[in-house]
């Protein structure tokens, strides 16, 4: 491997700088549990590297208008020991807590999950669904947007030079809403999902869904927004009809591909099967809150 420059800023500006002044392939380092691998696997050869770890916010979670602001740089360790963000966005944190192994989850962060672009990755279809937003600083600025904007094929990022994300914002709920995650994986932890789905929803005094928000994961070269799935409960008690009319839906929007870990039918079933078992997690924790 050629030499590679190692570079740690302590400001967003001085980051943003050496990235867009990087000749060659710039990556930033942050949890580096997929960057480190794709290296060692010489898949990627970057000629710097910008580890933001010692830029000021990177690592903190703070409220901030009734929601959570959480620093790229915060690993799901330390998302799940926080208890009122799982307390607000249970399902959030648990699909950043499915990332890796116990020692993995020191260093991954659900920053670095969005911006690897996987169509696998656990924490994108529930930060969809939960409606998060990814500020990103860059050369011609500082701009937020929601996070399924990040990722547009696999492996690659909407992100221009220059630009990285400095944190995820988890907006604030309403009173009666839920969130899950659920994916199917073949072994009983440390695999990539299959089929991944997050749901957020939200129910009125008599229990009717009165929003939602639909993802999938794994079944299309991005994680996917289901707009239709989620029209599909809204107005409903999530009665028998109205989940098999999201399964449905789910099953529907899938463009999935065969490898070794499921063909395309079977991703097409799972996810329907996934939907109505989430959607029920969901509303049974907005029951409480």
């Amino acid at each position: 491997m050629d030499d590679i420059r190692y570079e740690t800023p302590t400001s967003v500006n001085a980051a943003v700088k050496l990235l867009a002044g990087a000749q060659g392939v710039a990556k930033v380092l942050n949890g580096g549990t997929d960057l480190l691998v794709q290296m060692r696997a010489d898949v990627v050869t970057p000629t710097l590297l910008v580890d933001i770890k010692k830029i000021a916010d990177m690592k903190v979670i703070k409220k901030e208008k009734g929601g959570w602001r959480i620093g790229a740089s915060v690993s799901g360790a330390e998302m799940g020991e926080h208890p009122e963000l799982s307390k607000m966005w249970p399902g959030v944190v648990e699909a950043t807590e499915l990332i890796g192994s116990t020692q993995v989850q020191g260093r991954a962060t659900m920053a670095g999950n969005l911006c690897n672009a996987s169509p696998g990755a656990d924490s994108v279809p529930a930060m969809i669904a939960a409606g998060a937003l990814a500020a990103i600083a860059g050369p011609n600025g500082k701009r937020e947007i929601p996070v399924e904007q990040i990722p547009v094929s696999p492996g690659k990022t909407s992100l221009a030079k220059g630009e990285f994300v400095t944190s995820i914002y988890l907006p604030k709920r309403p009173k009666k809403s839920g969130d899950a995650y659920l994916r199917f994986i073949p072994r009983t932890e440390m695999d990539i999902a299959v089929v991944g789905c997050g749901i957020s929803l939200t129910l009125d005094k008599s229990k009717t869904v009165i929003a939602a928000r639909v993802a999938l994961g794994a079944v299309a070269p991005t994680a996917l927004l289901l707009e239709d799935a989620a029209q599909t409960i809204i107005g409903t008690k999530l009665e028998d009809a109205a989940l098999d009319a999201l399964a449905a839906a789910c099953s529907a929007a899938c463009r999935p591909i065969d490898d070794k870990r499921g063909t395309k039918e079977f991703r097409i079933k799972i996810a329907g099967v996934l939907a109505r078992r989430v959607a029920l997690i969901a509303r049974d924790r907005a029951l409480k809150n």
